[in-house]
């Protein structure tokens, strides 16, 4: 139970990293700044061209070895970001760089009248964006979000491999310790995720509905 409550925490700050870098990067490819255009566009090729496996070994090997410590005791150095915050920082990362491009897609979808219409009432670019171009353009992608926060869910299993105490990693503890409960903790875990995963879309469907406006976006 403590892997599943770790699994659900894990997805929730995850989700909700991932769908503020997806909105920001949007927002930045549409920036004037050709630079700021550029690191975008470098952000969505990394995180995109390279499995979320090595990513995480990247962040918590490579980069971790430079993380600042703190000693509360005086004697024992622990680096300021665990291995969760790593975990955090990757798979949001990850992610983020698919909803960048999902939010850029309902973006280009927004019809350019519409944005003329805007600038025409004295509407500033941020405003634009802000209340007219982004809330349209999130009625498009949900769908797509949709497949990759379930996707995202499903992925956190990856931070067993840096030994975050989520619901795989408690799975395979117990049945190292107990070989008899192999085959109920696969099962449990089979139906956990099944669980999780089906929360995600029944909201994702939920707020689909809600956000729909008869007559747009399908």
């Amino acid at each position: 139970m403590s892997g599943l409550w770790m699994t659900i925490q894990l997805s929730v700050v995850c989700i909700l990293f991932s769908l503020v870098i997806g909105v920001v990067g949007a927002g930045m490819q549409g920036a004037k700044s050709a630079v700021l255009r550029a690191v975008v566009a470098g952000y969505i090729q990394f995180f995109r061209n390279t499995p979320p496996f090595v990513q995480l070994l990247f962040f918590y090997f490579a980069l971790g070895q430079f993380t600042p410590t703190y000693s509360p005791d005086g004697w024992l150095e622990i680096p300021i970001i665990s291995n969760v915050g790593w975990a955090i920082i990757s798979l949001s990362f990850f992610a983020g760089a698919f909803n960048v491009e999902i939010f850029r897609a309902g973006v280009e979808a927004v019809p350019k009248s519409t944005q003329e219409a805007a600038e025409a009432l004295g509407y500033t670019r941020l405003q634009i964006y802000g209340h007219i171009v982004f809330p349209l353009a999130l009625r498009v992608s949900i769908p797509a979000l949709n497949n990759n926060l379930v996707n995202l869910v499903k992925t956190t299993t990856q931070a067993f491999v840096i030994a975050v105490p989520e619901l795989l990693y408690q799975s395979v503890t117990i049945w190292n310790d107990y070989p008899s409960a192999q085959y109920p903790m696969m099962t449990f875990l089979f139906f956990a995720y099944l669980g999780l995963v089906g929360v995600v879309v029944v909201g994702m469907n939920k707020w689909e509905r809600t956000m729909r406006i008869p007559g747009y976006g399908g």
